[in-house]
């Protein structure tokens, strides 16, 4: 009874935290005259992803190698594939072209490049070290690109709330910050324990429980921003929060680590790649129509429901799972390339005649 009271608990703060979040967020880009775009990615999703920079730090520290590695992972996955889903059936997302041209395609560089450092068996602090020097440099760039930008556009009735004075603004932020750090962290621990009970590895639980409670943050940032109509910090909020669990919370956990991170090579095999795929995809959803419609949102949550239920019939050794894998992997996975495909093509030719 304690433990789900606690999980009940962590969710109230979540979103309270995420509406104060978005509020405050929004106006501070007006306020500074930097698109809300590049708050989405830098304030916002940093903030957001601080549970999963909190959990990985103290999974490592504490000899969890599973879960400090499978929550990034997890955490990845679980952004593009559930967040952006969910959000895009309740709302259809516009998708910015600066997501498009860069941070997307960054976010897919960064994936590969973490595959790549993972080969060894392992995040070393050189890994560490590179990736954090990485956010530095992404981090500046955006805040110079946003200053360059800067034009604000809000509507009448939101200048007139920029009125209040400025900290009133930085508290919302603070405050909405420390509650999704409180939230998440409540939420995870007691899903964790609930996890415990049935006796599953803490791979699995880094790759799903952990994952989708620190990326709780994210979620309703997310699903709150779109329906307050700000859509560019809604999908913002998920790259930018990609970007940071490889820049920031996997190199600053490599760097403290002991020992570093250590890579099983199950996640070689299967997660990471999945990882990289998931963000590979995200550029044709994108691309397309420069948004994200509902059906792609189905498509998205449904490819998530079908990854989870992999890993758990893969962590109980289900008779199912042969059957499934094979479905997966000469059907539905073709099927959805070809869609892709043929979306694509026509909106490559469209934009070659304007």
């Amino acid at each position: 009874m304690v433990t789900l009271l606690l999980l009940a608990l962590g969710l109230g703060l979540l979103i309270v935290g995420a509406e104060g979040l978005v509020q405050g967020a929004s106006r501070l880009a007006a306020r500074l005259g930097i698109p809300p775009l590049v708050i989405g990615l830098t304030v916002v999703a940093f903030g957001t992803s601080a549970p999963e920079l909190v959990v990985s730090l103290k999974a490592a520290l504490d000899g969890q190698a599973g879960i400090a590695m499978g929550n990034v992972v997890g955490s990845n996955i679980f952004n593009v594939l559930f967040i952006l889903g969910v959000s895009a059936l309740i709302v259809p997302l516009a998708v910015a072209q600066q997501l498009i041209r860069l941070d997307i395609p960054l976010m897919i560089v960064l994936s590969l490049v973490v595959l790549v450092m993972t080969l060894d068996g392992s995040v070393g602090r050189l890994d560490g070290g590179l990736l954090v020097l990485g956010l530095v440099v992404y981090t500046v760039f955006l805040l110079w690109q946003g200053k360059r930008q800067a034009a604000s556009d809000e509507p009448a009735a939101d200048r007139e709330a920029l009125a209040r004075p400025g900290w009133h603004d930085a508290l919302y932020v603070l405050g909405g910050l420390a509650m999704l750090v409180a939230g998440s962290r409540l939420f995870v621990d007691s899903a964790v324990t609930m996890a415990g009970w049935f006796g599953v590895s803490d791979q699995v639980i880094g790759l799903t429980l952990v994952a989708a409670g620190t990326s709780l943050p994210e979620v309703v940032t997310s699903i709150v921003a779109a329906l307050r109509g700000q859509r560019d910090i809604a999908v913002g909020n998920v790259v930018g929060s990609n970007i940071f669990n490889l820049l920031g919370v996997l190199g600053i956990t490599a760097l403290i680590a002991p020992a570093g991170i250590a890579v099983t090579q199950a996640m070689l095999s299967l997660d990471l790649p999945v990882m990289v795929a998931v963000a590979v995809a995200c550029l044709p959803i994108c691309f397309t129509a420069s948004a994200i419609d509902r059906w792609e949102g189905a498509v998205l949550l449904g490819y998530y429901v079908a990854y989870t239920a992999y890993l758990v019939l893969a962590a109980t050794h289900h008779d199912a799972l042969a059957g499934f894998s094979a479905l997966m992997l000469y059907f539905v996975l073709p099927i959805t390339a070809l869609t892709l495909a043929v979306l694509v093509v026509p909106e490559l030719r469209r934009r070659a005649n304007e």
